[in-house]
């Protein structure tokens, strides 16, 4: 009689003990899978671009140590979100993040990306303004027609939230065509609006903050104002690439949207204290000096998750604007939160 045979005809509490000694044995041996093993990742190296003197929330993580075994590849920089989208939408990157307006723009002309998790956003902290010169004549919305407006990139947050201030100020479709944006860099802004270039420039954070300490300009109004807190906007991934790899889009999402926790409950001085490291150690022969200007995320959900509602608003916007068909795009279609270590029911908490 084998091993195995004495142990089936064995009493009840003899086999109780063996099996304690087998795979206590297997343990020491290493032949046991780890208890909450994680699935093997279809895809280790993630490509991504980055922001000059920034650091963004991908990066953060794989700092943080949240998306290892995944390893992050800088392809470059870009000062656009639609950008960005635009470059996940060509596979040039697998990765990218924007304002809820230029997604939703994407997805209805049908490419075939997700929004995956929150970002950025405006609180009272963190939030865009629109200034004018102390000693301009302009108050209102009103006395912006025929003015030209300074912000960093056409069909992005900046021009959504100037035509909603528009829009509430009471100016006509028509009336509102003849405010003229004009695309400026954003370290450029300042200077512009001081020339007399433009009559207004949408500033924030460390720009928005020099600038007034030099005063000579004043606030028109700010995108808070007429938004509240606000997530303004989310990472996207291509539906491809989630459905090729759903263990490292996991993976990716969950880090990316721990980093985000980790800044919005982390003092800011040792959130700004980590982004200083992570900006020295990666040695991209750039500017930190805004780092010490950052004072929180923006984003209005723990983690980034994503609700209807925080994307509404701007379908909402895209249909009363007439760039949407009512009922083109449906908010619950454009997003998923599968991924995020925070989604509803904290199933990946409880793991």
């Amino acid at each position: 009689m084998n091993a195995i045979s004495r142990m089936l005809h064995a009493p009840r509490h003899t086999v109780r003990s063996a099996a304690r000694v087998l795979l206590a044995g297997a343990v020491a041996l290493g032949l046991t899978a780890p208890a909450f093993a994680e699935p093997p990742l279809e895809k280790t190296e993630i490509r991504y671009q980055g922001w000059a003197g920034q650091v963004t929330f991908t990066e953060l993580a794989e700092d943080l140590g949240y998306l290892a075994p995944l390893k992050l590849k800088w392809v470059g920089n870009t000062i656009s979100g639609p950008q960005d989208i635009q470059t996940v939408v060509t596979g040039d990157i697998d990765i990218g993040g924007a304002f809820y307006g230029a997604i939703l723009k994407l997805i209805a002309a049908k490419a075939p990306i997700k929004a995956v998790v929150g970002y950025y956003g405006s609180d009272a902290n963190t939030y865009y303004g629109y200034f004018v010169k102390d000693d301009s004549p302009i108050k209102t919305g009103r006395d912006l027609i025929g003015k030209k407006v300074a912000v960093n990139t056409l069909g992005a947050h900046l021009e959504f939230v100037l035509r909603e201030y528009l829009a509430r100020s009471g100016l006509s479709p028509s009336e509102a065509k003849q405010v003229t944006l004009v695309a400026i860099p954003p370290v450029s802004g300042e200077q512009a609006l001081r020339q007399g270039q433009v009559e207004v420039s949408a500033l924030s954070g460390v720009l928005r903050d020099k600038a007034l300490d030099r005063g000579g300009i004043r606030s028109l109004f700010n995108d808070t104002d007429l938004f509240g807190q606000f997530t303004g906007g989310a990472y996207v991934l291509r539906d491809k690439f989630i459905k090729d790899n759903p263990n490292a889009s996991r993976k990716l999402v969950e880090g990316i949207s721990q980093a985000i926790e980790w800044a919005q409950t982390t003092a800011p001085e040792e959130v700004r204290a980590r982004f200083d490291k992570i900006i020295a150690e990666r040695k991209r022969n750039e500017d930190a000096s805004s780092i010490k200007y950052w004072k929180s995320t923006g984003v209005a959900s723990k983690g980034g998750v994503i609700s209807d509602a925080e994307i509404q608003v701007w379908i909402d916007w895209l249909e009363k604007d007439g760039l949407f068909k009512p009922g083109q795009v449906k908010a619950s279609d454009t997003y998923t939160n599968q991924f995020n270590y925070f989604r509803p029911g904290k199933t990946a908490e409880a793991r």
